[in-house]
């Protein structure tokens, strides 16, 4: 494990122990017995946090990929997977990605709101690469923003649906992408 996963590692097990919101970098060097410069040529600052928690769940989606017959699968069951693969990777921290959220949300972080819509795009962007979705002008544009709206109300029902809060998501998701299909929207 190199520095910057262990420093991620430790401030969710930090965040574990009491919530998001009250880990400060300060906390995690301490914890780390390393200086906060060491933090800081890391993560320059606690938000960076999140968006390494966020690219693991984007390398845990890419990596479904290697999943026998995958490339042979249609491409709403390689989005279904694709899915479940990134709220499987965060599931083990599922109450912390949620307060994480809520931290991005909060009306005086506009700055980190305006990243977090570039965070969805982007991973949508990946969403589309791993189905081999081709289409073009407006027919992507119609495809991008339904595979958001599918992909961000499916994470938004895991994040705050009961247990279990996967099965609770992947229905959510079945629907939306079938849905898609008979738009004729995975092309």
């Amino acid at each position: 494990m190199n520095k910057q996963q262990s420093i991620l590692q430790q401030a969710m097990q930090l965040a574990e122990h009491s919530d998001w919101e009250s880990i400060r970098l300060r906390d995690i060097a301490s914890s780390l017995s390393i200086p906060l410069l060491e933090i800081h040529q890391h993560f320059k600052q606690k938000d960076d946090l999140v968006d390494a928690w966020f690219n693991l769940a984007d390398q845990a989606m890419l990596a479904c990929q290697q999943q026998p017959d995958f490339e042979h699968s249609s491409a709403q069951d390689k989005l279904l997977t694709a899915m479940m693969h990134w709220l499987n990777a965060l599931a083990a921290h599922r109450r912390i990605t949620r307060q994480m959220l809520y931290y991005k949300l909060e009306p005086g972080h506009v700055h980190l709101q305006a990243a977090a819509i570039l965070r969805i795009s982007r991973t949508v962007q990946w969403l589309r690469e791993i189905a081999d979705l081709k289409a073009q002008n407006f027919k992507r544009i119609e495809q991008e923003l339904y595979l958001t709206a599918v992909f961000t109300s499916g994470f938004i029902r895991w994040l705050t649906a009961p247990e279990p809060a996967v099965t609770t998501a992947r229905s959510w998701l079945e629907r939306g992408l079938q849905l898609g299909r008979w738009r004729n929207l995975w092309i």
